[in-house]
C-alpha cells in the first residue's frame, strides 16, 4: 500500500471529512459535548480558524484555516479523536471493539493501543479559490439534507450554520 503524502502549507484553508471506524452509529452526535471539548482543548494548544463544521451521527465535515505559520492538520486531528476517545471511554460509552478479526486472528484493523472509534485515516483537500470555498462550506451545511436527516440546512442543530445564519453569511 503507498504512502500518502499530505500538503504541507502555512496557512491553508482545507475541506476535512473524518468518519467513525463504524457506519450508521450516533456516536458523535449522542456525545457532541465531548467533541465540542476535544475541539476547545487542541485549538487552546494549536490554535486554527473554523470556517465551517457539521457533525452527522458518523462522520463530520469541517473547513479550517490554519495559522499563516503552521502546516500541521494531522497532528490537530490526531489530538481532537484522542481526546473525544479517552473522554468517551471514560464515560464509559467507547464501542467495543473485538480484539479478533473474523478469521479468529488478531484485529488487522487495530494497532496497538486503539479503541477502533475512529477510521484511521482522514480526507483532506485544500480549497483552492473562492469558488471552492464556497462549495465546500456549502457542502458543511448541506450534508445533513443529503443523508435525510433534516429538509432544511438549519433545522440540523450540529452545524456552523446556524454562527453563519447569525453573522448574515448564509443564503439557502
Amino acid at each position: 500500500m503507498p504512502n500518502y503524502i499530505r500538503p504541507r502549507i502555512a496557512g491553508a484553508t482545507v475541506f476535512f471529512t473524518v468518519c467513525l471506524a463504524r457506519e450508521g452509529t450516533s456516536l458523535l452526535t449522542d456525545h457532541v459535548d465531548l467533541l465540542r471539548a476535544a475541539v476547545a482543548h487542541v485549538r487552546k494548544r494549536r490554535p486554527f480558524g473554523i470556517d465551517a463544521w457539521v457533525v452527522l451521527p458518523d462522520h463530520m465535515h469541517a473547513v479550517w484555516t490554519l495559522p499563516h505559520c503552521d502546516s500541521n492538520y494531522s497532528q490537530r486531528w490526531g489530538s481532537i479523536k484522542a481526546h473525544f476517545s479517552k473522554h468517551l471511554r471514560f464515560r464509559g460509552a467507547a464501542p467495543e471493539v473485538p480484539a479478533f478479526g473474523p478469521g479468529g486472528g488478531v484485529n488487522p484493523a487495530l494497532r496497538k493501543g486503539e479503541v477502533g472509534i475512529w477510521q484511521r485515516r482522514f480526507w483532506e483537500h485544500h480549497i483552492r479559490g473562492p469558488g471552492d470555498y464556497t462549495a465546500h462550506v456549502r457542502k458543511c451545511h448541506m450534508d445533513p439534507v443529503h443523508h435525510g436527516l433534516v429538509t432544511r440546512p438549519e433545522d440540523w442543530a450540529f452545524s456552523s450554520i446556524h454562527r453563519d445564519i447569525r453573522a448574515g453569511r448564509w443564503a439557502a
